[in-house]
């Protein structure tokens, strides 16, 4: 009984694990945040964020703290 649980877990573990990230639904996006006094511009690393982590960081404006200003780039 034990082993068909198991079985059945890791089944569904291994279908939602394949099915999680889309390629179509996917970007790599990134931080990026620009000094208005000196004018650096400063990028953060590249990560791939999918379905609903991809539209809550899409659905993000610019936001500012002092004279700096990050904004969220995706490709």
């Amino acid at each position: 009984m034990k082993r068909k649980i198991l079985y059945a877990a890791s089944f569904l573990f291994l279908t939602w694990a394949a099915s999680s990230c889309d390629p179509e639904n996917c970007k790599f996006c990134k931080t990026v945040t620009t000094d208005s006094s000196t004018g650096d511009v400063t990028e953060g690393f590249e990560s791939e964020y999918c379905g609903v982590a991809l539209i809550a960081i899409e659905a993000k404006g610019p936001f500012t703290t002092g004279t700096l200003t990050t904004v969220w780039q995706c490709r």
